[in-house]
Order: structure tokens, then C-alpha cells, then sequence
């Protein structure tokens, strides 16, 4: 197909948006009524339509706020896939294929981040351990909070 705009020639928004088609592919097989169905076709569909929008802003900070909501929506396709998942709704080979397409749509939103946004160097998305680190800076703080108890 011919390309007419900018963000069409970016790879995360051509990622997007076959991730997109995708998920409209996937939700057609799933006859139940559930929430997180609804909730992971808006959240597919905001995440080109955000890369979009952003690619079209002239400043870096306003194409950063825009690839961040393509960030979130993508996290948030990814719970929404656990949530199928668990209800079962979907199958797990299905879940894990999406989420790899996901991760790899993360990681090119998270190099594009870098370009635009002195913060994106805070978002870690490639290191599995974060969590590992949270959980104990919470520790940290829960104790230091109660020292004087």
C-alpha cells in the first residue's frame, strides 16, 4: 500500500498496526462477553492511533506524551490478555504470541522515547528483574517509615 504520512513509515506504527489487525482477528473467535475483550481492542486501537498523533506534534515533549499513551496501551493490551487468559478465554499460545509482539512494540516505542524525553531513561521494560527492585525499595521505605514505632 502507498504511503501518504510520516508515521506510516515508522516500523513501531506499521507493528501497531498489524498488531491491531491482529487483535480484531483474535476478539472475532471469542463469542463471550467480557470486559477485557472490549477494553483490549480500544487499547490495541489507541496505540497507532497515538503513534500517530505524536509523530504529527512539532515539539519533542509533545511526541513524548504521545508515545508514552502508545506505551501504556500497549501494557494495558498485555493485562487484558491475562485477563482473557485467566477467565480462559484464551488459549496461552495465543497470549504468549501476542505478548512477544508486544514487547517487541514496547522496546521500539522505548528507543523512540529516548529521542524525545530526558525521562525515558526510568522506563525498564527490558529488565525482567524491576519488579524484584520495587518490591524492595517499598520494603525500604515501609521500614524506615515505622523505625520510630
Amino acid at each position: 500500500m502507498k504511503l501518504y504520512f510520516d508515521h506510516e513509515k515508522l516500523d513501531v506504527y506499521q507493528e501497531a498496526i498489524a498488531f491491531c489487525g491482529w487483535v480484531g482477528e483474535f476478539l472475532a473467535g471469542i463469542l463471550a462477553k467480557a470486559a477485557a475483550k472490549d477494553q483490549l481492542d480500544r487499547a490495541a486501537t489507541s496505540i497507532p492511533l497515538n503513534i500517530a498523533e505524536g509523530n504529527g506534534k512539532f515539539s519533542g515533549r509533545d511526541r513524548a506524551r504521545f508515545l508514552e499513551m502508545a506505551r501504556g496501551s500497549a501494557l494495558e493490551c498485555a493485562a487484558c490478555l491475562d485477563v482473557l487468559l485467566v477467565r480462559n478465554l484464551a488459549s496461552e499460545q495465543h497470549v504468549i504470541t501476542a505478548k512477544e509482539r508486544l514487547a517487541r512494540i514496547v522496546q521500539m516505542l522505548i528507543g523512540l522515547l529516548r529521542k524525545f524525553s530526558e525521562r525515558a531513561d526510568v522506563l525498564r521494560e527490558d529488565e525482567p528483574e524491576y519488579l524484584i527492585d520495587h518490591d524492595h525499595e517499598h520494603d525500604h521505605d515501609y521500614e524506615h517509615e515505622h523505625e520510630h514505632e
